[in-house]
């Protein structure tokens, strides 16, 4: 029988982790960050930059999981990731560049907090923010696209850094 909200076995749990989109400026993509966000625990969204609307197309996409996850927008978000790195949040770029790593090969210190950047659906993440990320981390793909959908890559790397994260502290932050 398949399982639904109600019936499922999952346990809470809440993750030293805030995501932070660079100009993610589609409403569905908004909702789906927020749905992912809901999905691995994360303590906290940053919306950065110039993004749509929370309307319509973001609601049908979030399912109501905004509602369950604090966020905050900004338009300035070099200035909000330097404000994370001076309260010692460890900056890791979801990106593929010359200097990235496979995301299989990162590394996490134990109690570390985590600004996980991702970025704009066409550009990626902007130079500006690269440049004082701590680590920049690549999904290793094996087909001829050297790409996917900012929600399916935020959601991979959510998966991996949560995966990671219980494997050094058993015990996540409480809900």
């Amino acid at each position: 029988m398949q399982l639904d909200h109600y019936t499922n076995k999952f346990s809470k749990k809440k993750f030293p982790i805030i995501l932070v989109s660079d100009n993610v400026t589609h409403a569905a993509n908004i909702g789906g960050l927020f749905r992912a966000a809901d999905a691995f625990g994360i303590v906290y969204l940053i919306l950065g930059g110039s993004t749509a609307e929370l309307g319509r197309k973001f609601t049908k996409t979030s399912r109501a999981t905004e509602q369950s996850i604090s966020f905050e927008k900004t338009e300035n978000t070099l200035d909000k990731i330097k404000e994370l790195k001076s309260e010692n949040y460890n900056i890791i770029g979801l990106e593929i560049t010359d200097n990235s790593i496979p995301m299989s090969e990162l590394k996490l210190s134990k109690n570390s907090k985590i600004a996980f950047i991702v970025g704009d659906e066409k550009y990626g993440i902007s130079a500006s923010i690269l440049e004082i990320c701590d680590q920049i981390i690549h999904i290793e793909m094996y087909g001829n696209n050297s790409s996917m959908n900012v929600v399916q890559a935020c959601s991979i790397g959510l998966y991996e850094l949560t995966k990671k994260i219980n494997e050094i502290t058993p015990k996540p932050l409480d809900e």
